[in-house]
């Protein structure tokens, strides 16, 4: 039986609850992970899903606290979500403040611009990110590297699958995160963005930053 403590959001006295977008790409290891964090997941696969029940006890009448758009390929997911009449609502939420986390192909949707690419999808990250920046030879690697506001070790896991970077940052984004010099992780203000899978290693703590921006601290 697992000892898990169920982790509370303090300004609505029940359980936090992270959706996690499910229409394609690696999810449910995200869901793996947030569950050794006690915190409550929720598929989001529909429009419906965007939409919170009567009853629940939610700011903004959100049907959850915070967002994560996985890794997967951004194009399908950008397609799909236009399809499935997911990209506004999920747009409008971002721009309301919902706390979102995007990894590899979220980043690429979050992303302002894209310097090899002339889509632009959710842009509401402002940042410039380049797809597939290391090239299909050198697609895949791993690295382990500080990570700022993560103070309880030096260095965190970093796995890389044809993974994007960050090129350039706008005003008001903080750098968190570099390997041999290229940016691969920023946040700004209700958003945070990475180049990397953390959800495919064991160490829980880059999540345990956003459970942290969801709870506001």
């Amino acid at each position: 039986m697992s000892d898990t403590k169920t982790v509370q959001n303090p300004a609505a006295a029940r359980p936090l609850r992270i959706g996690v977008l499910a229409v394609q790409g690696a999810f449910i290891e995200h869901e793996q992970i947030l569950t050794k964090l006690g915190v409550e997941t929720f598929e989001i696969r529909q429009k419906s899903d965007l939409e919170a029940p009567a009853g629940l006890n939610r700011p903004s009448n959100r049907p959850f606290d915070g967002l994560i758009l996985p890794g997967g390929e951004s194009t399908v997911q950008g397609k799909l979500l236009r399809d499935l009449d997911m990209f506004e609502p999920l747009l409008r939420l971002i721009q309301d403040g919902l706390p979102v986390f995007g990894t590899c192909a979220g980043l690429i949707l979050l992303a302002e611009r894209l310097s090899n690419d002339g889509n632009v999808y959710f842009g509401t990250l402002p940042v410039t990110v380049r797809r597939n920046a290391y090239g299909r030879q050198l697609g895949s690697f791993f690295a382990e590297r500080a990570f700022r506001g993560i103070t309880d070790e030096a260095t965190v896991p970093m796995t890389f699958i044809r993974a994007p970077l960050i090129e350039k940052v706008g005003d008001g984004v903080e750098i968190l995160a570099e390997v041999k010099g290229e940016i691969v992780a920023a946040r700004y203000k209700n958003q945070l963005g990475i180049s990397f899978h953390p959800e495919l290693n064991e160490d829980t703590r880059i999540h345990q930053y956003f459970v942290d921006m969801c709870l506001g601290e």
